[in-house]
């Protein structure tokens, strides 16, 4: 069954819009990652300040693979030029989780 990733972050209200700004900007970074599945970028709407970073994998291994290939190059700054702007995170947790169980909508 498929692997997920969540990362757990903490964004200020002054940050969000900057937050958004940078994943909008990489849009299209991940889906050609060997064993990629599904990503979605999850903005809270009461009681929280921790956005969730959603992404699904065929296996652990791919996502091993894309954390040390292209998610570390963008990290470290190399392809975008310039100098590495502040994070508009103040704090991240990362969560993993195998699927035990899915289901989809039926199609009509």
């Amino acid at each position: 069954m498929s692997y997920v990733k969540i990362n757990v972050l903490t964004v200020p209200a002054d940050q969000r819009d900057v937050l958004e700004q940078r994943f909008a900007a990489r849009a299209g970074s991940v889906e050609s990652s060997d064993g990629f599945e599904w990503f979605e970028l999850l903005r809270p709407v009461e009681g929280t300040d921790q956005y969730l970073v959603y992404t699904r994998w065929r296996d652990e291994e791919s996502f091993n693979a894309w954390m040390e290939g292209p998610m570390k190059a963008a990290h470290q700054g190399q392809g975008g030029g310039g100098e590495r702007p502040k994070p508009a995170a103040t704090g991240s947790e990362a969560w993993s989780f195998e699927v035990v169980q899915q289901a989809a909508p039926k199609q009509s």
